[in-house]
């Protein structure tokens, strides 16, 4: 019997990527990537123009943007949809590890920072992750956005020792590795726990940090001096 139309299970909202990107090869297969995880990539472009003309067109849920490319760079790229009132997500998917690209980027309205070596699992999870509101920089970069930090904001912005003294002996000792810039699976894998261990561990530690994302943990660590590179 055919149930009423009102009770069958709503239909989940895909994700809608754009790319822009000069390297054909990685463009495509970064699309077929994406299309085999269920995610709509409504256009790919590898001309800066072109992508920016269907970012407005097609209004996505997050833009993939290259920062190296003839036409003009990706942070100009940015920059012009950010003065074109587009609002939703830009992330730099990059090979630079160049911290004034990061920091110039994030500072122009990226809400992500991530590099094209990481692993599929890793990007599709940032992906979401950015849509719902977070923004992610690539884990192998926290160290340096928070050296930056520390050094545009000297001296370090006072944080009661109470803060983290919430934190039991192992939130401390996955907080700096956090700040070393180490995966989750990485973490599990240095101290002999499972993924969802580390997770847990970590929600634990951004709840009672109160902040949003593990680079704010990560900063926090490194600005206070929480973890003494002997000590990590």
């Amino acid at each position: 019997m055919e149930l009423p139309s009102n009770l069958h299970t709503p239909k989940l909202e895909i994700m809608k990527v754009l790319l822009i990107d000069d390297h054909a090869l990685f463009r495509i297969g970064l699309r077929e990537l994406l299309e085999r995880r269920g995610i709509e990539v409504v256009a790919a472009e590898g001309g800066c123009q072109e992508g920016i003309e269907a970012v407005l067109r097609e209004r996505p849920d997050v833009v993939l943007l290259d920062m190296r490319m003839p036409e003009m760079s990706g942070l100009e790229v940015l920059k012009i949809l950010r003065a074109q009132q587009h609002h939703a997500p830009i992330v730099i998917l990059t090979t630079s590890r160049d911290q004034q690209d990061l920091i110039t980027s994030l500072q122009n309205g990226a809400q992500g920072y991530l590099l094209k070596d990481m692993e599929p699992d890793d990007l599709i999870t940032a992906l979401e992750e950015i849509v719902a509101g977070s923004t992610i920089v690539a884990q192998e970069l926290t160290s340096i956005l928070a050296r930056a930090v520390q050094g545009e904001n000297a001296p370090p912005t006072a944080v009661h020792e109470d803060i983290f003294a919430e934190l039991t002996p192992r939130e401390r000792e996955i907080l700096c590795l956090l700040a070393e810039g180490q995966s989750n699976k990485v973490i599990a894998r240095n101290l002999g726990i499972s993924d969802g261990t580390v997770k847990l561990h970590v929600k634990a530690i951004l709840r009672k940090l109160d902040v949003h994302s593990r680079v704010e943990a990560a900063v926090m660590a490194v600005e206070q001096n929480l973890c003494p590179r002997e000590n990590c």
